[in-house]
């Protein structure tokens, strides 16, 4: 399987979730490293533009393909699942503490979770912490300039 990572060029070397770490998202709370990939390139995207303004649009995004073991299980999240704000924002707590729990427990690593901005889409949220992380690997690294009509 193959999922997508829109990210700085900064962040895009490794995958140990630093830039997640730096603040409060919606699966995960400050200090705690996850990383965020999506289904699609499209998704990618979708989930980074809701957080930027054309007036601090950076110029150095790069995307990265990144293939996901088969053999390995998914665990997964449905929106029926959550509470009914689950989607909110600010993020709520309740779905800071699933992406803690998931990282801190390292059961699985990988967690499927709803996309916030693209309903019917998901994301797959990577667990730097578990100890097959390396089995993960970036196939391709391109620059991503972002189009200003989507501002």
């Amino acid at each position: 399987m193959r999922v997508f990572r829109l990210t700085r060029r900064k962040y895009a070397d490794k995958l140990n979730g630093v830039d997640a770490s730096l603040s409060n998202n919606r699966w995960n709370s400050k200090g705690t490293r996850i990383i965020y990939t999506s289904e699609s390139r499209a998704l990618a995207l979708a989930e980074v533009v809701v957080h930027l303004s054309a007036a601090a649009l950076p110029d150095d995004y790069v995307m990265l393909e990144i293939e996901v073991p088969v053999t390995r299980q998914i665990q997964q999240i449905l929106a029926d699942d959550l509470p009914p704000n689950w989607n909110a924002f600010p993020h709520i707590p309740d779905t800071q503490k699933v992406g803690d729990d998931f990282v801190r427990y390292q059961k699985d690593l990988i967690l499927k979770v709803p996309s916030s901005v693209v309903h019917g889409e998901c994301n797959y949220l990577l667990n730097p912490a578990h100890p097959h992380i390396s089995e993960m690997k970036i196939l391709a690294v391109r620059d991503f300039p972002m189009d200003k009509r989507l501002f």
